[in-house]
């Protein structure tokens, strides 16, 4: 019996967050640290198997309410649905013929939930690789990410940009260019220009996340997204600006000036204090880290932030400090795999 494995990795975004989903440019970056891998393998009837967090039994009130609080009111049960039925339909609009044998399928993640790490689209990004092998059907590339965001939005109601699907989908370090100009149409989905970025011209970079507190990306991207299409012109105004910082960051980064990368990171997170109300301790995670001179940003939704350090005992420091407010600190592992 075929046994086919998937892995998906966490991601970061390292520059130009959120203006992914409004025409913008970022960076990003796949943290090899976490990951969620999908197992799919034939069986007699079409199975999708339980993970922990799709349990549905409970000691008391108080340990559902606190597994809400943690997990949400979902598992990965439903995205791996979404992602088949969408699978299955855009199977036969291209007239691709599947065939008849059933599979069992299950998914394990290790990446932290709802510290905006993109642990849902990792799950859909390793389903859709375990489809496309079991069933000998490609999907290119360049659309796998336009692909993962319908299932996303389309099915399942998530507002959401590209980027966390493009960086899953490609890995590694990607600056990608959003701009209408850029759209391309194949298969009936958009892509646009995904740049891949050597990870060896990256500068040491951490990566900090809360263990206990999160903030769901809904309820940021919403607020945001509502406020740009009512014509809100400081939200306007600062998608170009953080679309300005990603094409800065890339030249920074091209030309080796670590110190530059670093100031346009801290830009990043001061633009979108000033169009967010953010949680406060959100506002104290950056501020431990640019007490131990470390760059500091969102990674995502919240609940992660990514930097710069510089030096390893800065980063020591950041580790204690962070440990000291509930907080994480890792060093984000980016491997050059296509190399």
């Amino acid at each position: 019996m075929k046994i086919i494995r998937k892995k998906t990795y966490a991601r970061a975004g390292l520059l130009g967050n959120p203006s992914d989903g409004y025409n913008g440019r970022t960076i990003a970056i796949s943290v090899r640290n976490f990951w969620a891998e999908v197992v799919l393998y034939e069986w007699d009837s079409l199975d999708i198997v339980l993970a922990q967090d799709d349990r549905n039994s409970f000691s008391s009130i108080y340990d559902l309410a606190n597994d809400v609080k943690l997990h949400g009111y979902y598992g990965g049960i439903r995205l791996i649905k979404a992602t088949i039925k969408r699978f299955v339909e855009h199977c036969i609009d291209h007239g691709i013929h599947l065939h008849e044998q059933n599979f069992s399928v299950r998914y394990h993640t290790t990446i932290p939930r709802q510290v905006g790490l993109a642990g849902s689209s990792a799950i859909i990004v390793s389903t859709l690789r375990c489809l496309m092998e079991f069933y000998d059907v490609l999907l290119p590339i360049e659309i796998q990410p336009s692909f993962v965001l319908s299932v996303e939005m389309n099915e399942l109601g998530i507002t959401a940009g590209l980027q966390d699907r493009v960086i899953q989908c490609y890995e590694d370090a990607v600056y990608m260019n959003f701009a209408q100009e850029e759209a391309r149409q194949r298969a009936g989905l958009i892509h646009y220009t995904y740049e891949r970025i050597d990870p060896a011209l990256l500068p040491p970079l951490y990566l900090a996340y809360h263990v206990a507190l999160s903030e769901p990306t809904e309820r940021f991207h919403n607020d945001i997204r509502g406020r740009f299409d009512r014509g809100e012109q400081q939200v306007i105004d600062a998608m170009a600006y953080f679309s300005d910082l990603t094409e800065q960051g890339r030249a920074a980064l091209l030309a080796g000036d670590s110190a530059r990368f670093a100031e346009l990171i801290d830009a990043n997170y001061d633009m979108r204090l000033k169009i967010s109300k953010l949680p406060a301790w959100q506002q104290q995670m950056i501020n431990k880290a640019r007490e131990c001179a470390a760059s500091a940003k969102f990674a995502g939704s919240g609940g992660a932030i990514i930097g710069t350090y510089p030096s390893e005992e800065h980063f020591e420091e950041l580790q204690v400090k962070m440990e000291a407010i509930g907080s994480r600190v890792i060093k984000p592992m980016v491997v050059a795999h296509y190399a």
